[in-house]
């Protein structure tokens, strides 16, 4: 196998493509932050860990609203995305496309596995993993039956959470939405202990997560998520090929999707943070983030079409080009900041404060991953993937 018959050399990637992968992955840590600082139950309820007043509720409100299971949504379609490019870049090569496609996941799921057990509960590269084994089998499928299909699968989960709503009501989940008092002060004492004493929420959720959680929410939520990227990449409308007119559509419709979260949250607050009336509210934000994370890519793409050569472009393609070191650089340094083996700050770092943590982070690795790629191909992580995937050491500098 010759060099040239490997991964996609950076003069043939799509800059666009990147730019989004590149802003999804940084607005991903602004929910990711809050179970990297506090307990795993405020993801669900805020309410039930720290100062949830003035300005801590508004660093909340904000991040809902704007970011809570949108750019996941956005990385989640991409990788939708990325699937169908692998596949149609290796034909073209004539490699063996789904023989690759199964070792390059394998690899994923292993580094996901280390990432979830080693260092960070709430890993999404396994079942990202898993979703991929899945969707080789439909790569062949039109664009409109794509769609269809993930929005049967997004459909899932709804109507699974209104039945229990209706027939079960908030006792469904209620240990979840209103855990212990007793059970959140152990969660707090465990992660400010040593890496080993983490391992007691650490594994039990991690596989938690990547079974029953997998089955039963994530599969279906993801799974749906990436059918309908593999249908708008179809459409062109991932690689920027389609008319401005498409893209500010999308952006509209981001905005009617900002105005659901924001009814949801009214909702909720009406109802007392009831868990009664939690299974309801999740849909507000469940259907509005695929909205915003539609606006988000409206946005982004015509700022990418504008300005492909502009610093703010080339800096989130940078980012999206070495996507998977930095999603794991999030957690080494995330963790080191709040976890015992680190600075120990866990559970006593309030939201306001978590976000100016994050654009910290941020700025790391948007100036790592501009200097990196001034001398390598990839990202190390991305380096190790390929190289794993393909068989044989790939050239790492950009002079090789």
């Amino acid at each position: 196998m010759t060099h040239d018959a490997g991964p996609t050399p950076p003069s043939e990637r799509i800059v666009s493509l990147d730019a989004l992968r590149g802003f999804a992955l940084l607005g991903i840590l602004v929910i990711n932050v809050w179970v990297f600082a506090m307990p795993e139950a405020t993801l669900l309820n805020p309410t039930v860990y720290g100062d949830f007043t003035g300005a801590n509720y508004w660093t909340w409100f904000l991040g809902h609203v704007f970011a809570q299971s949108k750019f996941i949504t956005l990385f989640s379609a991409l990788f939708g995305a990325g699937v169908l490019l692998f596949v149609e870049s290796k034909r073209g090569k004539g490699q063996p496309a789904v023989r690759l496609h199964y070792r390059r996941t394998a690899v994923l799921i292993a580094i996901g596995l280390l990432h979830a057990y080693l260092l960070w509960y709430g890993d999404i590269l396994v079942a990202y993993g898993l979703c991929g084994l899945f969707l080789i089998h439909v790569r062949d499928m039109e664009a409109k039956r794509l769609a269809v299909l993930g929005g049967i699968f997004l459909c899932f989960v709804p109507a699974l959470e209104l039945s229990v709503a209706v027939t079960v009501g908030g006792e469904a989940i209620a240990g979840q939405w209103a855990p212990a008092e007793a059970a959140l002060r152990q969660e707090v004492a465990t992660y400010r202990g040593g890496w080993l004493a983490q391992m007691d929420h650490r594994i039990p959720s991690s596989f938690q997560r990547q079974t029953t959680g997998f089955i039963g929410s994530t599969f279906w939520r993801v799974g749906g998520v990436m059918l309908l990227g593999m249908a708008l990449y179809r459409w062109g409308v991932l690689t920027g090929e389609r008319s401005t007119r498409v893209y500010r559509w999308l952006v509209a419709g981001g905005v009617v999707g900002v105005a659901i979260v924001v009814a949801g949250v009214a909702y909720i607050e009406a109802n007392d943070w009831s868990a009664d009336a939690a299974l309801f509210w999740r849909q507000f934000n469940y259907w509005g983030s695929l909205l915003v994370a539609g606006g988000y890519l409206g946005i982004v793409t015509l700022y990418a079409r504008r300005r492909p050569d502009g610093p703010v472009t080339r800096a989130f393609a940078a980012v999206g080009r070495t996507a998977f070191t930095n999603y794991l650089l999030q957690t080494v340094i995330a963790t080191t900041i709040f976890y015992g083996h680190g600075l120990g700050l866990f559970g006593s770092v309030s939201r306001v404060e978590q976000y100016g943590i994050v654009v910290a982070i941020w700025a790391v690795q948007v100036v790592l991953s501009v200097l990196w790629l001034r001398r390598y191909r990839f990202g190390p992580v991305e380096w190790v993937w390929r190289t794993l995937t393909y068989g044989e050491r790939q050239p790492m500098r950009t002079s090789e």
